[in-house]
């Protein structure tokens, strides 16, 4: 019923937002903004807090917002694609990032550096699939959207042996209710809370997951994502901020300690988390910022079975953190 749903708004969606691309001619000249904006984007197909000046910042070099959407069937198939083959005879690491939030390149820099970091660093046993929301990757990467990451895990799912390994990392900005913010403006993404992440993995057959919730308040995903085989990171407790995210931000703290810092140096993630929370609550009493106390739960058999993947692997040399340029966007105000 949800995807069904998903796919009419979509359509809805790419229909109305077509009829703007094509030219503001068709809204009376004497209309005020605020009805210009009702006529192209209706409430009930994106953010409540989009406005005008979020559908005119669409970049100008873009794909339209239509050809966003009907896209990304091809471009999920496409990045499956390009997993590669499994290296033999041990287990496997799929790396599947999720960076929410398409208005801070913060979130961009993580996940594209968390692909390059594990696969340079780690090895062939090691595989990445990004999932980003900006306006300088519409074209390149797919969405990180619901829908997309349940295609991804059904892709996943099947390109992976009993004894791989998932990790998950998703970055973006989280709510004090434990809902993590999907959005590229214009466009209709849904949020995803805590009970629904964990919904969503539990539709999906993998015995061994490591799973990284980078956002404020992120503590509250712990309780309904822990369970038998899966180790839970996450950047702060359920009723605290984490921080470093923002616009004029490259990476985050938790990004920074735990990707580039720790992981740099350690192949042991329980070790490098342990590393990274140190760094964190360094840096924050520096900064005199209320501590966010990242949380780490470790199921049965996870840490033993990483461990059989660490075995004789010979990790790579470090991987520096270079944020990527920011997309070049023009508004389109008149």
């Amino acid at each position: 019923m949800r995807n069904a749903l998903t796919v009419l708004l979509a359509l809805a969606a790419g229909v109305l937002l077509n009829a703007w691309w094509s030219g503001r001619s068709a809204v009376p000249p004497q209309a005020s903004p605020a009805v210009a904006a009702s006529a192209i984007l209706p409430q009930d197909l994106a953010d409540p807090d989009t406005t005008v000046a979020d559908v005119e910042r669409w970049p100008d070099q873009a794909p339209t917002p239509e050809q966003v959407l009907y896209a990304q069937p091809r471009m999920m198939r496409q990045a499956l694609a390009e997993l590669g083959p499994r290296a033999p005879g041990r287990p496997n690491l799929y790396l599947l990032t999720f960076a929410g939030d398409g208005g801070e390149d913060v979130f961009r820099n993580e996940a594209e550096y968390a692909a390059r970091l594990f696969t340079r660093r780690f090895g062939p046993g090691t595989h990445s699939l990004v999932l980003e929301n900006n306006p300088a990757t519409l074209s390149t990467r797919p969405l990180a959207s619901w829908s997309n990451l349940e295609t991804a895990l059904d892709g996943l799912g099947k390109a992976m042996q009993p004894d791989d390994i998932l990790l998950l990392y998703v970055t973006s900005h989280g709510s004090e209710d434990h809902q993590l913010l999907v959005d590229m403006d214009p466009l209709p993404l849904d949020p995803i809370g805590a009970s629904d992440l964990a919904g969503i993995l539990a539709l999906h057959p993998f015995k061994w997951k490591v799973v990284v919730i980078n956002a404020c308040y992120s503590g509250g995903f712990l309780p309904p994502l822990r369970g038998p085989g899966t180790m839970v990171l996450t950047a702060a407790r359920s009723d605290r901020s984490s921080f470093g995210c923002g616009s004029d931000a490259d990476i985050t703290y938790f990004g920074k300690a735990w990707l580039v810092d720790a992981l740099n140096h350690s192949d042991n993630f329980a070790d490098a988390f342990t590393r990274a929370r140190n760094d964190i609550a360094a840096w924050e009493r520096q900064d005199r910022l209320t501590p966010s106390e990242p949380q780490i739960d470790i199921g049965s058999g996870i840490r033993d079975q990483l461990g059989r993947w660490r075995k004789g692997l010979k990790p790579g040399p470090t991987v520096p953190f270079e944020p990527r340029a920011p997309a070049a966007t023009a508004a389109r105000v008149q």
